[in-house]
């Protein structure tokens, strides 16, 4: 389900394209180093934004460097580290782990249950670091999971479980910012969990499987789908524009007004050239 908030990568300035494989470099890196290689299988973009979000919002020291990689063994790549994106490496495992439980649970994907189980040895000390943020993890996945299964048809009551997983991610700690980083991540979590179901309507109608779109028997309907996405994304970045964000904006803007409409409307391509160490 994640994946989806991520930079319009043709519409980077080179140094913007820099920046942005760094942080994402930064993160594969310590998910190498905190939680071992293969955990880095389940590496997403949206954790760049929760690390560029935060590091915009605190402005923290920050160590660089350039390293070769696995993926990148002749060029060395640069990365970046600071304690929001240690903060991000965490979140990404700790998601990636739910999501292949949720998978082998309701697919029976046996790939899914390996991976789990090599993503399960770190969570006891990740769910120590940031209890609050594990808690609501879980939670709304087995409430997610509740609904799927009784064929909910409130797409709103659906999307907001993610809303409220992605409200707590957003929130580092609690302080003067965290009222309006959980409006923004609620609305972009909403979005989210929209836009994903939209994507997979045909998929999931051929599969029989559970899709908010589906379960309303409202039919294929584009135009509505996009009624929805405009107004949640909306509402996000209103709370967005409440931040007091300066380093690192304009890549924020061009993710949140240009990159997550990229999947949705099939323009663009992924990033390329951003690898980890």
């Amino acid at each position: 389900m994640f994946g989806y908030v991520t930079a319009n990568y043709q519409e980077l300035s080179k140094e913007q394209q820099t920046r942005y494989g760094a942080v994402y470099c930064g993160i594969c890196r310590k998910i190498r180093e905190q939680s071992g290689n293969a955990a880095r299988l389940g590496l997403r973009y949206d954790m760049a934004f929760l690390a560029l979000l935060l590091m915009s919002l605190y402005e923290p020291e920050e160590e660089q460097g350039k390293n070769a990689c696995v993926l990148h063994p002749i060029h060395h790549r640069p990365w970046i580290d600071n304690q929001y994106i240690r903060y991000a490496a965490d979140m990404n495992v700790a998601l990636a782990y739910y999501d292949c439980l949720d998978d082998w649970k309701d697919d029976g994907k046996r790939t899914a249950k390996i991976m789990a189980g090599v993503l399960g040895k770190q969570l006891p000390e990740i769910e120590e670091r940031y209890p609050r943020q594990c808690g609501a993890i879980r939670d709304c996945i087995e409430s997610l999971s509740q609904k799927e299964k009784e064929n909910c048809p409130n797409p709103d009551a659906a999307a907001g479980d993610f809303g409220a997983l992605m409200a707590e991610l957003l929130v580092y700690e609690e302080d003067l910012w965290g009222d309006t980083l959980r409006t923004l991540g609620d609305s972009l979590g909403r979005f989210i969990y929209l836009l994903d179901a939209a994507l997979d309507y045909d998929k999931d109608a051929r599969k029989g499987k559970y899709n908010p779109y589906l379960a309303m028997g409202t039919g294929k309907d584009p135009n509505k789908w996009e009624e929805y996405l405009v107004l949640t994304m909306g509402r996000a970045t209103e709370a967005f524009e409440r931040l007091p964000l300066v380093q690192d904006k304009a890549l924020l803007d061009n993710i949140l007004y240009s990159g997550v409409w990229v999947s949705y409307r099939g323009k663009g391509r992924k990033p390329n050239g951003a690898g980890s160490v």
